[in-house]
C-alpha cells in the first residue's frame, strides 16, 4: 500500500517537473521570438521600404502589401553612380582588416609569450581603449591628419566605369590614412581576442619549431598562427563590419572620389526632403556583406569569442 501511493506520489512529482519544464521551455521560445523581432525589424522595414515606389513609401497608412520593384536599385547604381564607393569601401575595409589581423597577431604573441615591463599593464588596458566610441577622437584624428598630411600620403589611381557609371581612386591617400585609423580602433579588441588564443597553444610547439632551426617569423607564420584560424576568423568578422559600416570618420577623411558607402547613403538626406526609396537601397546593400559572413561563419563566432574568454 505505502508503495502504490509513493509511486504515486512520484508520478504526481514527475508530471508536475514535466509542467513546469515546457512552461520554461515556452517561455524561453517566446523570448527568442520577441527578441528575433525587435532584431530582424528594422532589417525587414529597410529592405521592404527599398523596394517601394515614391507613392507607397509616403502613404499616410503603411502599405505591407505593394507591388515591388528594383528601380530604387536601379536609380542609386546608374544615377547615383554608386560603384566607385563600393570599391572604395571594398579597398578600405579589406585594408584594414588585413593590417589589423598582422598587427594583431605580432602584438598578442608579444603579450602572451615574452616578458617586458608594463605587459600585465597594457594588457589588462587594451580592451578599455576599445569602448572609446569613434566620434569622441575625431576631432583629435582630424588634428592628426592635417597637421601629417595624411591625405597626401599616396596621389592614388583614377579609373573610370564603362557606361557613365562614375570614376574614383585606388588607394588614394584618404584611403590609406583610413586603414590606418580603422587598424588602430580595431587593435584593442582584435589583441585581446588573439592573446586569447596563443594562450590555448602549447610553448613546446614553438621550442621544437626553433631547435629545427626556425626564426621567430617562420614560427609565428609557420607554427602560431595556421593554429590560430578561428580567432583570425573572428577578428577578421568583426574588424571587416566596423571599417564597413564606420560613418564619422569617413564623412570627414575621404573626399569626392573616395567617400564611403555610409557617407553616400547619407547624401539621399536633402533640403527639400528624404530621399527613402534610394537611401534605404543603399542601406540594404551595406547590409548584405556583413549578414552574409556573420550567417556562414557563426559557428566560428561562437567557437572563437568562447575560446577567448575561457583562456583569455
Amino acid at each position: 500500500m505505502q508503495k502504490t501511493v509513493a509511486e504515486g506520489l512520484e508520478k504526481r512529482t514527475r508530471r508536475a517537473n514535466d509542467a513546469v519544464l515546457s512552461r520554461d521551455d515556452f517561455l524561453r521560445y517566446v523570448a527568442l521570438i520577441v527578441l528575433a523581432l525587435v532584431t530582424l525589424g528594422p532589417i525587414f522595414v529597410m529592405f521592404a521600404t527599398s523596394l517601394k515606389l515614391p507613392v507607397d513609401i509616403q502613404a499616410r497608412v503603411p502599405r505591407w502589401i505593394f507591388m515591388p520593384t528594383l528601380s530604387n536599385y536601379g536609380e542609386v547604381i546608374t544615377t547615383y553612380r554608386m560603384i566607385p564607393y563600393l570599391i572604395s569601401s571594398l579597398i578600405i575595409a579589406v585594408g584594414s582588416t588585413f593590417i589589423t589581423l598582422l598587427t594583431a597577431g605580432m602584438a598578442a604573441f608579444a603579450l602572451a609569450r615574452m616578458r617586458f615591463p608594463g605587459r600585465g599593464l597594457i594588457a589588462q588596458t587594451t580592451l578599455i581603449i576599445r569602448m572609446i566610441p569613434p566620434a569622441v577622437i575625431a576631432v583629435a584624428v582630424i588634428g592628426f591628419w592635417i597637421s601629417w598630411s595624411i591625405s597626401d600620403l599616396s596621389p592614388g589611381v583614377r579609373f573610370t566605369l564603362p557606361e557613365g557609371l562614375g570614376r574614383g581612386d585606388i588607394l588614394d591617400g584618404s584611403q590609406i590614412g583610413l586603414m590606418l585609423f580603422y587598424t588602430a580602433l580595431n587593435l584593442p579588441f582584435s589583441i585581446w581576442l588573439l592573446f586569447g588564443f596563443i594562450q590555448q597553444i602549447p610553448v613546446e610547439l614553438e621550442e621544437a619549431a626553433i631547435v629545427d632551426g626556425a626564426n621567430l617569423l617562420q614560427v609565428l607564420f609557420r607554427v602560431i598562427f595556421p593554429l590560430m584560424g578561428a580567432g583570425f576568423a573572428v577578428s577578421a568578422i568583426f574588424t571587416f563590419r566596423i571599417a564597413w559600416n564606420e560613418f564619422i570618420l569617413a564623412l570627414f577623411l575621404t573626399s569626392r572620389y573616395t567617400k564611403t558607402l555610409p557617407v553616400f547613403a547619407s547624401e539621399f538626406i536633402r533640403d527639400d526632403g528624404v530621399l527613402w526609396g534610394q537611401m534605404m537601397a543603399v542601406g540594404s546593400l551595406i547590409a548584405i556583406p556583413p549578414l552574409i559572413i556573420t550567417f556562414f561563419a557563426a559557428k566560428q563566432i561562437i567557437a572563437g569569442m568562447t575560446a577567448g574568454a575561457v583562456k583569455g
